[in-house]
């Protein structure tokens, strides 16, 4: 099976070359990014909903730190089928069944009436959530050239940060308009109408067009021949590379998921802030994270332009953005003015935001075309184990502590150093010369 040429074999190709057919990829990016942003409207409302959520249901901050996790463990679990599915049937079709179920769970979710019932809902909505990013992988994968794919993957995380940025405001708006089972059912009915423009508009492409994005020499197999091949994740499990991305997005997603999770009651809790201000004020930390991912790749292709490996032009935004997140976040708990505190807490997200491109791009980089969406499920697995015990650990030493944030922040810095430092030293490019070509 072939691969992708390297970054010094690629010719340099722009879509002025190609077919006019071709520039579909830039309106399919488009409709990812979209996608992102409804994706993440849909795992936000909760902790935007936080307090008025707890207060009516009575919960303490452990179970509000359970509720909130429900999300994210099974979509951790549910990334391992997903990311083989994606490669079996191809992203077309993955997409639209999950955006067709995390919608209608959305909508189910505003009929709540106890406890279990929400937290039942919020585990099938992390199943339901699971393949968008692997399908969006997938995606880049079949319609960008390896030295171009940096930028586009990074433009569609930008989907998940401009909704984490309008999330607040917006989500805080639609509650006091409409109650929170309201802003549920408003949220739920967007990705109905997602669902219907995605099987209007996506294909895959065709030789004719994969030729003119990589060359003939060079051109992977057509999407209908990838499908036939061996697309299980097992042998994934028998490489170095694969425990050392999984413990990496650990240590990366578990702070990103405590600014998702935590971060609205924060500033209301700790910082005394009213529910209103909350909604505006914690969107500036998400509205940095745009920029974060953003420049995570561009950097990347910047550094691939100047003759840097694949894997190394990944790497290097990666820890650089993981230290520089941690050096923010771990004094924030210990300053007193909140401007600075805001100031800290918005430069740890840029920087938290600055690996996340890069780590999807890092996996089509080293695996093989038909297991693409396989490592890249596998590491995202990783990330929301991470993404798991954030809300759980933080409510837990709310509850110990009575409120104080200053562990939670250490934990967190600490985990997002452990998480740079295992991408920078271990994850390598371990194939053959022969391979490293493709």
């Amino acid at each position: 099976m072939s691969h992708p040429l390297s970054d010094a074999q690629v010719p340099e190709r722009t879509d002025a070359d190609a077919p006019q057919s071709i520039r579909i990829r830039w309106v399919l990016v488009a409709l990812l990014v979209i996608g992102g942003v409804v994706n993440y409207l849909d795992r936000s409302n909760l902790s935007v909903a936080n307090t008025t959520v707890a207060k009516e249901f009575d919960l303490s901050s452990t179970q509000m730190g359970l509720l909130l996790a429900a999300f994210a463990w099974p979509y951790a679990l549910a990334n391992l089928p997903a990311g083989y599915l994606v490669d079996r049937f191809g992203p077309k079709r993955m997409y639209a069944w999950a955006a067709a179920l995390w919608s209608l769970v959305s909508m189910l979710s505003a009929t709540a009436s106890s406890y279990g019932f929400m937290y039942a809902a919020r585990v099938a909505l992390g199943v339901a959530e699971a393949p968008f990013f692997t399908a969006s992988l997938k995606v880049n994968q079949r319609w960008f050239a390896q030295h171009e794919r940096a930028l586009p993957i990074s433009i569609v995380n930008t989907g998940s940060q401009i909704a984490n940025a309008i999330a607040p405001p917006l989500l805080t708006t639609l509650m006091l308009l409409l109650g929170w089972r309201g802003m549920f059912v408003t949220i739920g009915a967007l990705g109905v109408v997602l669902v219907l423009v995605w099987l209007r508009v996506y294909r895959d492409p065709t030789v004719r067009e994969q030729v003119a994005i990589l060359g003939e020499a060079s051109a992977p197999p057509a999407p209908e021949a990838e499908a036939k091949a061996k697309a299980g994740w097992g042998q994934l499990f028998r490489q170095r590379n694969t425990y050392f991305m999984i413990l990496g997005a650990f240590g990366i997603f578990y702070t990103v998921w405590v600014y998702l999770t935590w971060l609205p009651s924060y500033l209301e809790t700790s910082r005394g802030f009213s529910l209103t201000a909350t909604g505006w004020l914690a969107s500036l930390p998400f509205l940095c994270g745009i920029a974060g991912v953003l420049f995570g790749g561009y950097l990347s292709g910047r550094l691939i332009s100047r003759g840097v490996s694949a894997v190394t032009s990944r790497k290097i935004p990666i820890a650089g953005g993981a230290a520089l997140a941690a050096a923010a976040v771990l004094p924030v708990a210990y300053v007193e003015s909140t401007p600075l505190a805001m100031v800290l807490l918005s430069v740890g997200y840029f920087a938290a935001q600055v690996p996340i491109g890069c780590l999807w791009t890092l996996a089509s980089d080293v695996a093989e075309p038909h297991q693409v969406a396989s490592l890249g499920a596998i590491q995202n697995f990783g990330g929301f184990l991470g993404a798991t015990l954030a809300p759980i650990v933080t409510g837990s030493i709310l509850d110990a502590t009575g409120g104080s944030y200053n562990l939670v922040f250490l934990v967190g810095g600490v985990l997002l150093l452990v998480g740079g430092s295992s991408y920078l030293f271990f994850v390598k490019d371990r194939r053959s010369p022969k391979e490293s070509r493709a």
